[in-house]
């Protein structure tokens, strides 16, 4: 998918040459940069507990992070070094411009992800994924959406890197604290990558990534075909926890019932004309601006 990319065959050249070739293309913005001591063994996770983490986390020049990289790699206990998601347009246009993927549109800006053995641990993103080794390898572990009440995840509040993430190692899982991920087991599928290869990650499916290699380099591609929302989906779900979460039972199975008819079933009030549907009519902007306008009155 990316085999033809110049930093591919940098990369295949040395370490050293795509370091060189990024280091010659950057810009000099910082970026944010993950260090974890040797103990860690690259798993950037929680502390002891979720207010806390294992790890250090600030701006940094990517060339900077490139060079200890290269240091690291004579270590037999490494640092564990982490660029996360760099955007190519603002710290390497030139890396963009000369690394193309004709798949997707121009608007689907590339990321690019460096660091030595690390593992990003399970998450799922709202977006659809495509990912594309540039150097080293990298070994996914993908779960699908519905596999989330055994994927234990973690809070909204404190994040690793801005998304919850599964409490769950699905690479070596505690059974007797989680017990049912025994259950998402028999669903996770497991993909190693070789630089140039490229694996598309639906929207919302989990995934676990470890990089194999002392040195690795990775560009991703997030994009959502869904059409713009008036609100966020997140939004949405935080005011349902305060309307609906500590009802009995009872109420809160007449709600879901209620949520699966006027939200989830696209049939929802077909037996009406357009024009009687009132508040659950199309979303024009004067229905959008009245219903935010309630809804504000009634979080006060």
């Amino acid at each position: 998918m990316a085999g033809d990319w110049p930093a591919v065959a940098a990369g295949r050249a040395s370490d050293e040459a795509l370091v060189a070739y990024l280091k010659a293309r950057d810009n000099g913005q910082v970026a944010g940069v993950y260090v974890g001591a040797p103990d860690i063994n690259g798993h950037f996770f929680y502390g002891a507990d979720t207010k806390s983490e294992n790890f250090r986390y600030g701006p940094a020049p990517i060339p900077q992070a490139l060079d200890r990289l290269i240091t690291e790699k004579a270590n037999a206990r490494p640092t564990s070094v982490y660029v996360q998601s760099a955007e190519l347009f603002r710290h390497m246009p030139q890396v963009r411009a000369e690394n193309h993927l004709d798949l997707l549109p121009d608007t689907v800006e590339p990321r690019i992800w460096i660091g030595n053995r690390t593992v990003t641990r399970a998450h799922y993103d709202l977006n659809h994924n495509l990912a594309c080794v540039v150097t080293g390898r990298r070994k996914f572990l993908l779960l699908p959406p519905d596999q989330l009440p055994n994927m234990y995840p973690g809070p909204f509040d404190r994040t690793i890197g801005g998304v919850p993430v599964a409490m769950v190692d699905p690479e070596a899982p505690d059974l007797d604290r989680y017990p049912r991920f025994a259950f998402a087991q028999a669903s996770m599928m497991e993909v190693e990558l070789e630089p140039g290869d490229g694996l598309y990650i639906p929207y919302g499916w989990w995934h676990q990534v470890r990089s194999l290699s002392a040195f690795n380099v990775l560009v991703n591609y997030w994009w959502d075909d869904a059409p713009a929302m008036a609100a966020q989906p997140y939004d949405a779900l935080f005011h349902s926890l305060l309307a609906l979460r500590d009802m009995p039972e009872g109420h809160k199975a007449l709600w879901k019932s209620v949520f699966n008819y006027y939200v989830f079933n696209d049939e929802a009030l077909s037996h009406l004309p357009p024009g009687d549907r009132g508040s659950l009519g199309d979303l024009t902007p004067e229905l959008v601006a009245r219903i935010k306008a309630n809804l504000k009155k009634g979080l006060g």
